[in-house]
């Protein structure tokens, strides 16, 4: 029976892969162990009603949640996500992988996550304003530069980030640029936001191919999701010399042995708002993605993507989550059985997060750095976190998610230790 009440018994779900990441860290926590029921409950979960007036003049309601996981370590941080499919337990389990992903990296947040239930591809620009600031409103009392920063995620952008700034300085009669990150450069967002997670996935996939002697000249690389981080980690490892023979998104797999020219690609998905029908590549079959031979492998959409039976398909040496819970426990299993290194999604996509932070700061501070200042700050951070991790698993013997999540649980539960219960 589930720990709480309102938790599915899907073992694939995206919590039940969250609860079972941290089961096998438990062993490696020493005293702290006691506090990690810490980590298997969310601090606040809020659902809203989010009641909106179509252009049409008919009146549709939608849910949305905000989740803060933990905030031990500082105020929650996590982006908001607009999917049809998004669920609280979705949210939940993104809101925890937030905590982990903060304590890697050690930034001072907590893990928290949003999500309304809708496809923003079906509203007009003006029923989206009109969802977005209503879901603000609602969730208003709890979010805050302080307390819980929102950030851009799946079907969100720095637009919708600039209506919730406004919205949420208009209902406390203050303008607060630091409510939220991800923002449009001119009402406080950051440079370098924009290609950050996916520099993030190309720094650490960088610096782990030289740790395991994998060149990246000519390494072929396949890329699932070619959204902001799929597409910036493709342009960036292409840069670097690599392949990219494979991309995959919602409307089309396709392969190209000789390397798919990503610019034109990134110019073709502009232009039709997908890959499908780029003549520089063949269409093959969804499963036909996971078949191929690879060096390396970036799963860059939604969770859940290698499963156990897609992780004995799989031919390659790395495999970069630029994805939240892209790869399922039993996979991980046969990808460490195969030796296929993974970087996993806590430190591999934690450029986004990283550069939000640097937003944060210097909106606080009303002081904005150069892009190289950024970038060469992101690098370093990203450097240092993944250094850290692999000295843990070589000191464990354990894999590069279990280290990370030794690393990340350690600092969430002492700061828990140190704090205390209230009252």
């Amino acid at each position: 029976m589930s720990a709480l009440s309102y938790v599915s018994e899907d073992k694939n779900s995206a919590w039940a892969t969250y609860l079972a990441q941290v089961e096998r860290v438990l062993p490696y926590l020493g005293d702290l162990s006691k506090w990690a029921d810490t980590l298997r409950h969310p601090k606040r979960a809020l659902i809203v009603d989010i009641p909106l007036e179509m252009d049409d003049g008919s009146i549709r309601h939608f849910e949305g949640y905000r989740v803060q996981h933990n905030l031990s370590r500082g105020p929650g941080k996590g982006g908001v996500r607009f999917h049809p499919d998004v669920t609280l337990e979705e949210v939940m389990a993104l809101s925890a992988w937030m905590t982990v992903k903060c304590a890697a990296i050690n930034l001072p947040f907590g893990g928290a996550k949003g999500g309304v239930r809708v496809d923003p591809r079906e509203l007009s620009r003006k029923e989206l304003e009109r969802l977005t600031r209503r879901y603000t409103s609602e969730i208003g009392s709890i979010i805050g530069p302080q307390q819980d920063i929102p950030a851009p995620d799946v079907g969100t952008n720095p637009q919708v980030m600039a209506w919730m700034m406004d919205t949420w300085s208009m209902n406390v009669g203050a303008t607060s640029t630091g409510v939220v990150t991800g923002k449009p450069i001119h009402l406080g967002g950051s440079l370098g936001r924009v290609k950050a997670t996916g520099r993030g996935v190309f720094v650490t996939g960088r610096a782990m191919a030289q740790r395991i002697n994998l060149p990246l000249d000519n390494a072929r690389v396949a890329v699932q999701g070619f959204g902001n981080v799929g597409s910036v980690a493709a342009e960036l490892f292409s840069e670097a010399g690599a392949l990219i023979v494979a991309v995959q998104d919602h409307s089309a797999t396709l392969y190209n042995a000789s390397g798919i020219d990503v610019a034109a690609l990134t110019e073709w998905q502009q232009q039709t708002g997908s890959i499908s029908g780029y003549r520089g590549a063949m269409s093959v079959s969804h499963e036909a993605f996971w078949e191929q031979g690879y060096d390396i492998v970036v799963p860059a959409a939604l969770e859940g993507q290698i499963t156990a039976d897609r992780a004995r398909k799989l031919v390659c040496k790395l495999v970069l989550e630029g994805a939240n819970g892209p790869t399922l426990p039993a996979a991980d299993d046969i990808l460490k059985e195969r030796g296929i290194t993974v970087v996993p999604d806590v430190i591999c996509n934690a450029g986004g997060v990283t550069v939000s932070y640097f937003e944060w700061v210097q909106d606080f501070s009303s002081f904005f750095w150069s892009e190289d200042e950024i970038n060469e700050r992101l690098d370093r951070i990203m450097e240092q976190a993944l250094l850290a991790v692999w000295n843990k698993s070589l000191e464990l013997g354990v894999t590069l998610r279990t280290a990370a999540y030794a690393v990340a649980c350690e600092r969430i539960l002492e700061a828990r230790r140190e704090r205390g219960l209230y009252p």
